[in-house]
């Protein structure tokens, strides 16, 4: 039985410092992943100073333009939507005037026409009223 527990304290053994060597090895890979991960962070700390802020800069001095031009642009158009309106009522006004100062100038020339109409209406009419009937009462006498 001495040479089974031989074997088996040998193999405890090894067992024994597998784990350590494993644990060492664990430990080691933490160090090394924390170390990379800390020049990462410092390399993009670096790549956020050098490049992103500026860059971040430039950008909101663009939007902060586009901000303006857009308030220029909605004043302008305002403006000229207004000048618009006004020109149309302006347009509108004139037409109103054209059309009752046209009105007032050929209201006696269309008055004139009119009664001719109705003066020629009335000889045609009353010619026709005073020629003779030759009806049934003509034929009866």
């Amino acid at each position: 039985m001495a040479g089974n527990l031989g074997t088996t304290n040998l193999l405890l053994g090894i067992m024994a410092v597998v784990s350590v060597l494993e644990a060492l090895l664990v430990i080691g890979v933490g160090v090394a992943a924390f170390m990379i991960y800390r020049r990462v962070m410092d390399l993009v700390s670096g790549i956020e100073t050098r490049q992103i802020a500026p860059a971040m800069t430039r950008v909101n001095a663009i939007l902060d333009d586009m901000k303006q031009v857009s308030a220029k642009v909605k004043d302008e158009t305002e403006r000229v939507d207004l000048a618009i309106h006004r020109t149309m009522e302006r347009v509108d006004d004139t037409a109103d005037r054209v059309r009752s100062s046209v009105r007032a100038k050929t209201s006696w020339v269309v008055g004139v026409i009119r009664g001719l109409r109705v003066a020629i209406e009335e000889v045609l009419h009353s010619d026709s009223r005073h020629e003779p009937r030759t009806g049934a009462a003509d034929r009866v006498m």
